[in-house]
């Protein structure tokens, strides 16, 4: 059939086919910025592979990342938008508070559940490359704190794609490439001035033949989850066992997931955590709590002592002075409190890995 006659999908996957065999998803958070105008300043003009890109920003954040990367090459780049056909020559990259996945030859753009506390998310646009383009994908962990991106890039080599992360001495944060790499089998790992000459080598390398990965279902249900579907509708609680923790962002049971080494957790509602991001909230919304009963005890404080002073007005001193004991009572109890507030700390794998390296160098 002449090409002019194909169906409109089939007639992207032919451009993709015959521009680009791979198609690129890069993940970043913090340093991630610099990192991306590199890699992008050192790509060729001509280079026809799609990129595709996440950058962990805060959701009131204007985008200015595609007009930044455009000032450093004529590769097009711009914040991709719901059901854009994929096309060669062009670095796409998720809107703030919006997931970025992938379909068949295009792209869905949608306000899913927020994954490792981030939306955009690294790991549901790897996952929907990977499951989608199997072998085709090329996924790059850079600089950034925490571990989001790993069980993606898991996922991507798990499907036959090929895994890079940037060299941790290299980047701004190595946290990111750092799990990365010691929980996947990663195929390189680089500093960013070696990465788009690989980018280039690996495009134009055939690929390779006989990889045939089962699809399961979990990475499609959970694909689906960032697409806005019901996660409860989608059963995603079979997929794992029901842990003791309640989602810190709805309160939900969390169900224990677990791809290979990689342990995550899933709430009914959708949202996703990894360990790391689990600990983290975890411990941010024990610091709310206490503070939240810090300020009921200092309101308690004050009306206990607003009330002993209209008994002491109305000349009935043993009640005044039966208030003002409560009231002294509580700030006490409020004191404790706001010591353990104080004393608190917000834990993450990082933090308690420097704290016993520390600890061992002491001894």
């Amino acid at each position: 059939m002449p090409e002019n006659n194909l169906p409109a999908q089939e007639k992207v996957e032919t451009i993709i086919s015959a521009a680009a065999q791979r198609i690129i998803v890069i993940g970043a958070s913090a340093g991630g910025f610099e990192a991306f105008k590199k890699i992008v300043h050192d790509l060729p003009a001509d280079f026809a592979t799609p990129i595709f890109i996440v950058w962990h920003m805060s959701p009131d954040v204007r985008g200015i990342l595609p007009q930044v990367l455009n000032k450093e090459n004529t590769i097009m780049a711009a914040h991709a938008y719901n059901n854009e056909e994929i096309k060669p020559n062009r670095i796409y990259i998720a809107p703030p508070d919006h997931h970025l996945l992938i379909e068949n030859g295009k792209l869905m753009v949608t306000h899913g559940p927020k994954e490792n506390r981030f939306r955009p998310a690294i790991d549901p646009l790897f996952r929907s490359a990977a499951y989608t383009y199997g072998n085709r994908v090329i996924g790059i962990i850079l600089s950034g704190a925490l571990d989001d991106g790993t069980a993606g890039l898991w996922t991507v080599k798990h499907y036959g794609g090929i895994a890079i992360v940037q060299d941790p001495l290299d980047a701004e944060v190595p946290s990111m490439p750092e799990n990365a790499r010691g929980k996947v089998n990663v195929d390189y790992c680089i500093g960013l001035s070696e990465m788009a000459e690989l980018l280039v080598r690996l495009s134009k390398e055939p690929l390779p033949e006989n990889v045939n990965v089962m699809k399961d279902e979990q990475t499609k249900k959970e694909i689906e989850i960032a697409s806005e579907e019901s996660a409860m509708k989608k059963g995603v609680l079979q997929f794992g066992e029901l842990s003791p923790f309640a989602c810190p962002e709805c309160h939900g049971v969390l169900s224990r997931l677990q791809n290979g080494n990689i342990v995550r957790y899933r709430c009914h509602t959708g949202h996703a955590y990894s360990v790391d991001a689990l600990m983290m909230a975890l411990t941010e919304k024990i610091e709310d709590s206490l503070y939240s009963a810090i300020r009921g005890m200092d309101e308690s404080v004050m009306l206990l002592n607003h009330i002993g002073d209209h008994y002491s007005e109305a000349n009935q001193p043993k009640l005044a002075a039966l208030y003002f004991k409560k009231a002294k009572d509580a700030e006490e109890r409020s004191n404790w409190v706001r010591k353990a507030a104080l004393d608190h700390e917000q834990l993450n794998k990082d933090a308690l890995d420097r704290e016993a390296e520390n600890e061992a160098k002491a001894q």
